[in-house]
């Protein structure tokens, strides 16, 4: 299948109706070549078609490293290169990706948390565009999701995105703080019980539009009961 075949392929696969069916399809197609294609749509405008790339990239990436480990690295290293200054990009749906890739697979996850947890440090490779951080802050908790053990060691440092001046940034810090039962965050979130704010979160396959006060009253929900 030549390169514009298979990419469209895989963009009238990321629109079916069936998401499963589409995973299992992409995932026996040849797998660098989707994913080289799936890179182009971590990109888009369409915030369905970005989004289901960025699952397709979780489940894609997976297979690749269940079948060639090696070969999978250099695909976390390629999603890394998009967020190092140097790339000449800015890395949009990088962030997003890496933390999909980490929820499916266990063995990548235990050797690139570290790198992801990176980008929110300061002595790290923090990442100082908004958008960014809202990628990052959703790869962190869908990471968070799977293995939070992965995670529960730096929530020092995701902490400040709570009083974040981006609401999608401070609601998706709240969404992260729940998963991770953060007490320490206790404070903080409840600060943000009358925040009003919108913002879009992309959760269980579905993008959800709610507020920074909803995320935060869940979040409260999840924290171990003060004695």
């Amino acid at each position: 299948m030549k390169g514009r075949i298979l990419k469209q392929r895989v963009l009238e696969l990321l629109r079916s109706e069936d998401l499963d069916f589409a995973l299992e399809t992409l995932c026996s197609m040849p797998l660098l070549r989707v994913i080289n294609s799936l890179f182009s749509f971590l990109y888009r405008t369409d915030e369905q078609i970005r989004w289901r790339a960025i699952t397709a990239m979780g489940a894609v990436v997976a297979r690749l490293a269940d079948e060639e480990m090696e070969q999978a690295r250099i695909i976390m290293r390629r999603l890394m290169w998009t967020l190092n200054d140097e790339s000449g990009g800015i890395g949009w749906g990088s962030p997003e990706a890496m933390g999909e890739i980490l929820a499916c697979h266990e063995l990548l996850a235990n050797e690139y948390a570290s790198v992801l947890i990176s980008y929110a440090r300061k002595d790290g490779n923090y990442l100082e565009l908004e958008m960014l951080q809202r990628g990052l802050l959703w790869g962190v908790a869908r990471l968070s999701q799977v293995r939070p053990y992965l995670v529960q060691d730096a929530v020092c440092n995701f902490l400040p995105y709570l009083q974040s001046m981006d609401p999608a940034v401070r609601g998706l810090a709240a969404w992260l703080m729940g998963l991770l039962e953060a007490g320490d965050a206790r404070t903080a979130l409840e600060a943000l019980t009358d925040d009003d704010a919108e913002l879009s979160v992309y959760q269980n396959r579905r993008l959800i539009n709610c507020r920074v006060k909803e995320l935060t009253e869940e979040a409260l929900k999840r924290l171990p009961v003060q004695e």
